[in-house]
């Protein structure tokens, strides 16, 4: 069965061709990545990419989606896009199509991906449990978070918006970082502190603390600098972010069950790769007051699978039309 993988986010929407056997294994063909910002909607960028796969696409397509994917009229919650998944089939030209949201795809990638496609970060080194909860979340231009549970060789996947819920200081860096961040909104959820846009507002609060002033950057150049370690501010910044996306994924973890293991995803999380380890990461994710030496038995891992979001919008594909 041949069909389009799409994955959606806030900057990217990539695109690939694959083919499920009847085995159920998937190959995925090379993915093309477009900026959402360079399009008016998601049709004229299908468009684009029907032009480079040279006019003619599959009847079907598995699309992953940042944000719910369950009312008429679908809005992206980082991007100006809207689909109406009863016009999907006309518009499109397709037979079949499946929407999941993109961390709900994630999951569904984690699920099926083999061990040596996720890197120790934290915890006990060992796999991910085949029996019980699995939480998965990732940084990018928002907090994707999903869970997903596993019995054998059946599972099922939970999709959720837990990147809204709300940001908890843990010292006085992190109040100094909320108050900054109330002054533009009046609920601060944890994508606001653990997504690539947040490090502008990390950034900026440290060099307020040391009475440095900053120009006004995009988070990229930030991130440059931070990843390359060409600036102590934009390295503390990183830091900070580390130890902020370690303490959510821990609350994510006790509020979800997610004891079978945790796994960080996304393309941000896939750059931290190097920084996660050595980072105060880890000591964040245990520190849960009564429940630390619980949290300190959980697995965490990064999936290191290049197009999580694409695999796993085929392998739902797939589970549904099986």
């Amino acid at each position: 069965m041949d069909l389009v993988s799409v994955d959606i986010g806030g900057t990217h929407a990539r695109f690939a061709l694959a083919t499920v056997h009847d085995d159920g294994t998937i190959i995925l063909g090379e993915p093309e990545t477009l900026h959402t910002d360079e399009y008016a909607s998601f049709q004229t960028a299908w468009e684009d990419f029907r032009k480079r796969m040279g006019g003619t696409l599959p009847p079907r397509v598995a699309m992953a989606i940042a944000g719910p994917v369950g009312s008429d009229v679908i809005r992206f919650t980082n991007n100006p896009w809207i689909i109406r998944p009863a016009l999907i089939k006309q518009k499109l030209g397709v037979e079949n199509y499946f929407l999941v949201n993109d961390f709900e795809a994630v999951a569904h990638a984690v699920a099926r991906a083999p061990e040596e496609q996720f890197l120790h970060l934290a915890g006990p080194d060992q796999p991910l449990t085949a029996d019980g909860t699995i939480s998965v979340l990732g940084p990018g231009t928002g907090l994707g978070v999903a869970h997903l549970w596993r019995s054998g060789s059946d599972y099922r996947v939970q999709a959720t918006e837990g990147g809204h819920i709300d940001f908890a200081p843990l010292d006085s860096i992190e109040d100094a970082i909320l108050a900054r961040l109330r002054k533009r909104h009046t609920r601060v959820s944890v994508e606001r502190v653990v997504s690539g846009p947040a490090i502008v507002d990390i950034y900026e609060t440290l060099a307020a603390m040391e009475k440095r002033k900053t120009r006004d950057e995009e988070d990229i150049a930030i991130w440059t600098r931070a990843m390359s370690d060409e600036e102590s501010l934009a390295a503390a910044a990183l830091d900070r972010f580390c130890l902020s996306l370690g303490s959510v994924a821990g609350d994510i973890a006790l509020a979800q069950g997610g004891f079978g293991g945790v796994v960080i995803a996304g393309g941000l999380g896939y750059r931290l790769r190097d920084h996660l380890p050595k980072s105060g990461f880890a000591q964040r994710f245990r520190a849960k007051g009564r429940f630390a030496q619980l949290m300190a038995t959980i697995p965490v891992k990064l999936i290191t699978h290049p197009q999580p979001g694409l695999f796993g919008a085929a392998a739902a594909f797939a589970r549904r039309h099986a």
